[in-house]
């Protein structure tokens, strides 16, 4: 079994409030949950809000395709927010037992 795993930084130029960074987000985690079937939380930067850090996780039974997975969830989220930047990003592949 192998785990994809992935932190995204995101920057949220024309945010203003936690309020609407919190809108902002659960629409990106929403959209990719549904088109990758992923797991995907925010894991910090919680007080800022321009800046945003996303966990994404997949699990498959082949590395490859894990880190195909996460490599695809991340090109979708830097194409479809255009109020959302994307500064950076960290991939490992683990395996489990």
């Amino acid at each position: 079994m192998f785990i994809g795993a992935c932190k995204v930084r995101l920057r949220l130029p024309e945010n203003h409030s936690l309020k609407g960074k919190r809108h902002v987000l659960k629409s990106v985690m929403t959209r990719v949950r549904n088109e990758f079937d992923v797991a995907i939380a925010e894991v910090g930067s919680h007080d800022l809000w321009q800046i945003a850090e996303l966990g994404i996780c997949c699990v498959s039974n082949d590395a490859e395709h894990a880190m195909e997975v996460i490599s695809r969830t991340v090109g979708y989220i830097e194409r479809s927010r255009i109020d959302a930047e994307l500064i950076d990003y960290e991939t490992e592949v683990i395996e489990a037992f």
